[in-house]
């Protein structure tokens, strides 16, 4: 019989955050997909793509994700595939072509008379800055979307902004593509820190850029933070978090900064000596939630969001089942069900059911392809049944912090066997009081959410030692 535990914010005892931090902050993923993306392999390619569109039920209601891989400005701390374009031909040669790699997928998914055009239900434009598209680009991509596509009365069209480049043409296109969510970056209001990471950005820029936004109906707003970045101190973040609050977000997201140069070479411009070490980072989080639950009012969704009570996410992490269910994909925590996501653009990653395709990073190949009329897809991964049913495990463990192990295994109709076999690990957790585990069911209690990557890494079957380290950000 399962025994049910309370969820507790009690460290065991004898134990300190210092002690758990020291044991658990390794390197793991983030758990945006499953397998995750250094799995991927050139092994899957446009064939494939090609074929898994083509067989996407007539009924689906597809979500497409537009990466745009330009920005005015380099931030140091940023971790996107992006780079600094100001001239404005290669933007324009770029909207065209994401236009034609629309029509190329429209075309190979298909659709007889009976089952009309594709539907669509959520669209996101992401970077890299959406808005360094020309106002005329933009509203031209999403007419060709209207035009390719069923999009669904009520569909949710966001869109990440820089409060500092949103100039008033681009701000009256964004009401004529019909966007209703936009996602400003802030990350840190401290001048210090901005000048550490080459974000210069004020809050009276932040907060004007967000009433415009609401002058033209755009009542849904989300906020990043982060931190972890270099001169950050407990009080910075806090006023960062307070600050944040007088914007009147629904959702806010906070992120520990990944510090990966020999990734993203720019990242070497800021100084390790800069950075605030394991313990330090931990504590930011910690003043960073604490302002935003206990002054604001927000909820804690999964790892690192945190929603008004009254937000759909917020709901979603508290529904049971069903479509309204809390998930999570390449853009973090979300309430979108669709069975596929496309991807468009240089290094944009698609989900379907039969697994995630990746289009060419960099813009001349991704370019080639499409102007060839081929698809760009460059690399993949096809689902095996065992990758099915870890990622539903992860994703329950991310999104609702439990997850019923033999419960998920018969819903996969699979035996419980491997998973319960990688839950061994859990003992060490439960001792550490992460998470309560009875033989069948984990919950990750209140002590153990900033750990809740970890918990799900004992279930990712690709993830070993020597890939975790220069593949994956901390922990904490």
């Amino acid at each position: 019989m399962s025994i049910i535990f309370r969820l507790t914010a009690d460290i065991m005892p004898g134990m300190t955050h210092a002690d758990l931090i020291a044991r658990y902050d390794g390197r793991v993923p983030r758990y945006t997909s499953y397998p995750t993306a250094p799995n991927f392999s050139p092994a899957i390619g446009p064939d494939d793509y090609a074929a898994w569109l083509a067989a996407l039920p007539a009924d689906a209601a597809l979500s497409l994700y537009f990466h745009v891989p330009f920005c005015d400005r380099l931030c140091l701390y940023c971790g996107c595939n992006t780079s600094v374009v100001r001239q404005d031909e290669p933007r324009r040669a770029y909207a065209e072509l994401l236009r034609r790699e629309l029509r190329l997928i429209a075309g190979h998914i298909g659709r007889d008379a009976q089952a009309g055009r594709a539907r669509v239900g959520h669209v996101h434009w992401g970077g890299g800055t959406p808005t360094t598209l020309p106002a005329d680009c933009l509203t031209g991509v999403m007419e060709t979307v209207r035009d390719l596509f069923d999009l669904l009365p009520g569909a949710e069209v966001a869109i990440e902004i820089d409060p500092t480049a949103l100039p008033d043409d681009r701000l009256q296109a964004l009401a004529a593509m019909g966007v209703n969510r936009a996602s400003l970056g802030v990350q840190d209001f401290e001048p210090a820190v901005q000048a550490a990471i080459g974000r210069i950005q004020t809050f009276e820029a932040t907060d004007s850029c967000a009433r415009s936004l609401r002058s033209l109906g755009i009542d849904s707003i989300n906020l990043d933070l982060i931190y972890g970045l270099p001169h950050q101190t407990e009080h910075s973040v806090a006023e960062t978090a307070r600050m944040a609050l007088e914007l009147g977000a629904d959702r806010i997201a906070v992120f520990g900064y990944a510090h990966v140069p020999w990734m993203k070479r720019h990242q070497a411009l800021i100084p390790d000596s800069s950075l605030p070490d394991a313990q330090a980072r931990f504590a930011q989080r910690g003043r960073i939630e604490n302002v935003l639950q206990a002054e604001g009012g927000y909820r804690a969704v999964g790892l690192d969001h945190y929603a008004q009570p009254n937000d759909a996410l917020a709901q979603a992490a508290g529904s049971a089942a069903g479509k309204d269910r809390l998930r999570r994909n390449f853009q973090g925590y979300t309430t979108d069900a669709a069975p596929a996501l496309i991807g468009i653009g240089a290094s944009a990653i698609g989900s379907l059911p039969q697994g995630y395709v990746q289009n060419a990073p960099g813009v001349p190949a991704y370019a080639a392809a499409i102007r060839a009329d081929r698809l760009a897809s460059v690399r993949g991964v096809a689902l095996t049944e065992d990758d099915r049913l870890r990622r539903d495990v992860i994703e329950r463990i991310m999104c609702d912090l439990q997850a019923d192990l033999p419960a998920l295994a018969a819903a996969h109709g699979a035996d419980p066997a491997p998973l319960l076999a990688a839950a061994h690990g859990l003992e060490r957790f439960q001792a550490d009081g992460l998470v309560c585990w009875d033989g069948s069911r984990v919950e990750v209690t209140a002590t153990g959410r900033p750990f809740v990557r970890n918990v799900a890494a004992l279930f990712d079957a690709y993830l070993t030692p020597d890939n975790a380290v220069r593949r994956h950000a901390q922990a904490v």
